[in-house]
């Protein structure tokens, strides 16, 4: 396996109930391995000629680069913006027992 295989999907939920609905989901359906629920923090952003504001909740998805397009496809099924945030950052490198942690959650043939 590559060092390079594992990427964290950056995004956000308009509450906590649904930022956990959202996680436990990813996990279940093997498409995260874990899911980081952040404290509300206020997102400010231009959305149809003006500024606008929304308190959201945080949102670090780790997954696989085999896994993150079924899982972005997974999470704007659950999501109830037009456009949610779904920013993929690659991880260059880490622990290795946590990477394959990772691998090992999101691994198609596990049970």
């Amino acid at each position: 396996m590559q060092e390079q295989d594992i990427v964290i999907v950056m995004t956000n939920a308009p509450d906590l109930l649904l930022a956990k609905r959202i996680a436990h989901l990813l996990i279940e359906e093997k498409l995260a391995a874990c899911v980081n629920i952040g404290p509300t923090m206020l997102s400010v952003y231009g959305w149809n000629g003006e500024v606008e504001g929304a308190d959201e909740i945080p949102m670090l998805i780790k997954t696989t680069v085999t896994k993150h397009q079924a899982m972005i496809e997974r999470l704007v099924s659950l999501h109830p913006y037009e456009i949610p945030e779904a920013i993929v950052i690659p991880v260059l490198g880490g622990y290795t027992p946590y990477l394959n942690w990772v691998r090992s959650l999101t691994c198609e043939s596990q049970p």
